[in-house]
Formats: structure tokens, sequence, C-alpha cells
């Protein structure tokens, strides 16, 4: 027995505190698995033990908690299909605790090493349009709640961008980042080729249909797919518009690296890239995509790098369109939104006097383009109805109605739906004119950024991300007109997070922001 006790006293005697602590650490996270799996499930076991490595690696690597969040929210619309009911919140929203633990993390540390937080040109705009929100709060007696998750909606990658200009990578991690999410271009692109070619055998298994609840919250809406089979490809980003706006905004980085830095990373990557992505872009008939796209490849080309080339195609573009046009006879005043269109056809199709009357008497975008201002913004000028309230993605996961029912309008688009199509004409019902300036300016900054850091950089790579930023920052501002794409996670994330690389860099640089 005396044995016995010496060889378990030798076993558990440390050498040194960091030995006992890492000890008492693992028997505490072991006996948390322990509890966790006795008492409730070995899913939530699962669940637990995905927390624990990713806030340790939070800690330890937290650029890379980067870098996988970005990695995964292209492939989450998918993955989610597969994941069992009882993680279904944990899963869906895990990715967006990670942002915040990675926001937590940094704050802690500003305040144990008695740090200031490092200047951005967005702190200015920011605090303006926080105050804008609280201030749109009160006013409106909204319950806090609600406003919390109106201003979440819209802010939450907001965080991101603070969180990275915090950390600061090296210019490196940067670039391998940007070049990993080109690659997730190429194979969503090859994905969305293939549902084409296959007629839409793929599109049963790709897209995400149910609606997912929790309590009276609806998490996801679903896509209920009103085109035909094989048409509008989506790939695993769930719905056709989705891919869209993911293919222009990194389409249009490609683009801006392929004029400043094509010597760098070579121009068989870029041709290989251009000659699947195009492709896919023009088969998601997402026509804000098509547009967006066409808008900055113009900034990039023909404002910005005054590109004869680019001039030449675009008179060429216009010609074939035109010649297409008088040659298909086609019909633009009849065109309207069916199942079955030809890419001619939908593209035209978005100038149609009947479809912008359908789009008003049925409740479409086009009227509350019309209602927004004649109705929310004359109602609250100066501060709107509240966060949360009109709109949104907030609104509509809700289904809160008071604002709706308050003014006399239908519950967003087709009456049902709560939000409203528009990302511009949301935030200025919700915020009223103040918060819409404010949250302009904080975009306008960004903007400015990049432009001084293009013609600034001495870094061919800078100035092409810089360039490219500038022409993919155009299309989303133009897109939050015909659709929420500012709050869509799929879009969200990826604008923060360049505009995050582009401060970091200038301030290495010493370049004015």
């Amino acid at each position: 027995m005396a044995e016995l006790r010496e060889a378990l006293h030798s076993l558990i005697a440390f050498r040194s505190g960091y030995e006992r602590r890492a000890f008492l650490g693992i028997a505490g996270i072991a006996i948390l698995l322990a509890a966790v799996a006795v008492f409730t499930s070995p899913l939530q076991m699962l669940a637990v033990i995905i927390t624990l490595v990713a806030v340790g690696l939070a800690v330890a690597r937290p650029f890379l908690v980067v870098v996988a969040v970005a990695l995964w929210t292209p492939f989450e619309p998918f993955l989610l299909k597969f994941v069992p009911d009882e993680l279904y919140v944990f899963a869906r929203y895990f990715p967006e605790a990670l942002v915040y633990l990675l926001a937590a993390l940094v704050a802690v540390h500003v305040l144990m090493e008695r740090r200031h937080l490092p200047y951005t040109p967005l702190n200015f705009p920011f605090v303006l349009f926080l105050i804008a929100l609280g201030a749109s709060t009160l006013l409106n007696l909204v319950p806090l709640p609600i406003a919390f998750l109106g201003a979440r909606q819209i802010l939450r990658y907001v965080v991101l961008y603070f969180a990275v200009v915090y950390l600061a990578p090296p210019k490196h991690r940067m670039r391998q980042t940007i070049l990993i999410m080109l690659g997730v271009v190429f194979i969503e692109s090859v994905l969305g080729i293939t549902q084409a070619l296959t007629g839409g055998a793929l599109d049963s298994f790709l897209i995400p249909s149910d609606r997912k609840f929790f309590d009276s919250i609806q998490l996801t809406a679903g896509v209920q797919q009103f085109w035909a089979p094989g048409q509008r490809v989506f790939g695993t980003l769930g719905r056709y518009d989705q891919l869209g706006t993911f293919l222009t905004f990194f389409l249009l980085i490609a683009l801006g690296l392929a004029y400043e830095a094509r010597k760098q990373i070579g121009n068989r990557y870029f041709i290989a890239l251009a000659a699947v992505g195009l492709p896919a872009l023009a088969l998601t008939y997402s026509r804000a995509s098509w547009f967006g796209f066409i808008l900055g490849f113009l900034v990039i080309g023909l404002i910005i790098k005054r590109d004869r080339r680019v001039a030449l195609a675009l008179t060429l573009f216009a010609a074939i369109v035109l010649a297409t046009f008088f040659y298909q006879r086609v019909v633009l005043r009849y065109l309207v939104d069916v199942p079955q269109q030809s890419i001619v056809e939908r593209f035209f199709e978005a100038f149609s006097p009947e479809r912008l009357k359908g789009e008003y008497y049925g409740i479409g975008r086009v009227y509350w383009l019309v209602q927004t201002p004649l109705v929310v913004v004359r109602s609250s000028p100066f501060f709107g109805v509240g966060p949360g309230q009109f709109g949104g993605g907030a609104a509509a996961a809700l289904y809160n109605t008071t604002a709706y029912d308050q003014l006399g309008l239908p519950f967003g688009i087709y009456g049902t739906e709560g939000q409203i199509d528009s990302n511009w004409m949301s935030l200025w019902g919700e915020t009223g004119t103040v918060g819409i300036i404010f949250y302009g300016a904080m975009l306008f900054v960004l903007g400015r950024t990049a432009l001084r850091l293009h013609r600034r950089s001495a870094d061919p790579w800078t100035r092409g991300l810089a360039l490219g930023f500038m022409g993919a920052f155009v299309a989303v501002v133009f897109q939050a007109f015909l659709g929420t794409y500012l709050e869509v996670r799929t879009l969200a994330l990826f604008v923060w997070l360049v505009a995050a690389f582009l401060v970091v860099l200038a301030k290495r640089e010493e370049v004015s922001v």
C-alpha cells in the first residue's frame, strides 16, 4: 500500500505551476464533458468539444479563426441541411458567436495591457451611427431585445472589421486568405456550371428549402425554387442572388489584382478564374449581380485605370445587346418574370414596364422603393421607426408587424415576408435620414481609404486589392438598393473583412486614412 501511495504521488507531482494548471484544466474539461454526456446527449457533448477547441484557437491563433469563419460561410447554407435539429441553433450561430468572441478577446487584451484601440477611419462615423440607433430606439420606445437584434443584423460584421484591424495580421496571411477565397470562387463556379449542364439534377440536393424556427423566431426562411430546374444556379449558397453577389465581389477583387499584380500571381490563374467565374455569374440569372459587376468593372477599368480596352468592350457589349434585342424581336413591354427564361429575356425584363407595374401592385421591391419615403420616412423623418421594426431581416425573423400595422402597410414583400428587398430603404425607414447619413459615411470612408491606398502604395498586390475593392464596393452599394445584401452573411462578412485588410495595409505603409 505504501508503494502504491508513493507511485501515485510521483505520478501527480508537478514540476512546475504551468503543468499543474494544465492538468487541472484538462481534468476540468474531462469532468465537464462527462457531465454533458450523462445529463444531455452525445450531440450536445460534441457541441461542447467544438466550442472548447474553437475558444482555444481564438486565444492562441485568433486570425486562424477568422479564416475558418470566412471559409465556412459560403458552404454554410448547404451544410446546415445536414445538421440535426438538436444542434441547428448551435451550428447556425456559432460562427457569428466566434466573431463576438474575437471582439471580446480584443477588448480584454486592450484593458489588461492598458492600450488604446487603434485609430481607423471608421471610428467617428461608427460612433455617430450607434448614437442614431440609440436615439431611434428611445424615441420609438422599441423593446431592447428587438432593438438589439435589429442593430445586430446590420452591424455584426462591423465588429469583425474592428477585431481584424486590431489583430493586424501579416501581409502574407491576408494574401493567403484572399487566394483561398478565390479558390472557393473557382469551386462554386464549377459547381454552378455543373448545375446548369445537368439540367437541375443537383438542385434539390443543394437547395436549403426548409424553414427553421426557434420558438417563434424564424432562424432561416428556406428557399422556394420558383424558377425552372437548372436555371439560376446557386452552388452551395442557397439562392441564385447570393451566389451571384458572392461571385461579383471576388471577381472584381480578382480584376483589380489582375491589373496591378498579375506578374506576382501569374496570368494563368486569372484566366482560369474568369473562364469559369464569368459563365457561372451569367448563369445565376441574378440581375443585381450582373449590373453590379458591370458597374464595378467600369469603375475599375474605365474610371480609375482609363483602359481603352474597357471602353471598346463596353461599346461592343452595347452593340451585341442592341443587336440581340432587335434580332430576337424582344417585346420589352410585356416581359415578366417566368420560371423558364433565356438570359436575353432575363436581362431585358429588368426594364419592362409590365414587370415594374407588376412589382408595384404585387407588393414587390418597386412598391417599397416608392412607399418607404412617402409613408415610413415621412412618419418619422429624422430617426425612423426604430431598429428591428421595418424592412430588414430582424423584422422578418421576429414576425414584428408593429410598424407596418401602425402605418397601414403590408408586411414586407408580398405582404407576408417582413423584409422589403432593399437595404437602403430598410435603413432609411428604421434609422431615419440621420441614421442613413451616418451609415453612408461609414461606407464612404472605406471607399476613400481604398482609393488613397491604390494611389499611394508601393506594393503591386496592395494596389491591386485596393483597386478591386473599389469596384466591388461600388457594386455592393448599388446591390443594396435591390436586396438586403448588406445583411447577408455570404456577402457582408467579406466586405468588412477586406475593408479591415486595407486599413491594416494603409497603416503599415503610413498612407493617410
